[in-house]
């Protein structure tokens, strides 16, 4: 049975998901592969990144910092934060002069 439920593209943006669309688009250029396939290949991708990010990362973040701009449309909130420190597991802060940070409902379509 195929499984047709549909995954966020988030990560294709991420940097391993750059690398994979540029070596897949050189792929395609270079007509070693389909266009199809590229994007059979992406939708895996797409899947396998939720998957692992569900089931694996156990970390904890906490960060401060003072909200400039928030939205929320299609299910997916986006805010920027300007001033923001990042502290990862009771470790060092990280600072950061503005970061966009978008936020996807965890649920995939369907459950409840």
């Amino acid at each position: 049975m195929a499984d047709n439920t549909k995954y966020y593209e988030l990560y294709r943006r991420s940097s391993l998901g750059g690398a994979l669309t540029d070596t897949l688009d050189n792929l395609i250029t270079e007509r070693r592969i389909e266009p199809q396939l590229a994007m059979k290949i992406l939708i895996n991708f797409d899947k396998a990144v939720a998957d692992v990010l569900s089931d694996r990362v156990k970390s904890r973040l906490t960060f401060k910092g003072h909200l400039d701009t928030y939205r929320f449309c299609d299910d997916v909130w986006t805010f920027i934060i300007k001033d923001i420190n990042f502290k990862l597991d009771n470790t060092n802060q990280v600072h950061a002069d503005r970061v966009k940070i978008v936020s996807c409902n965890a649920k995939r379509p369907g459950e409840a």
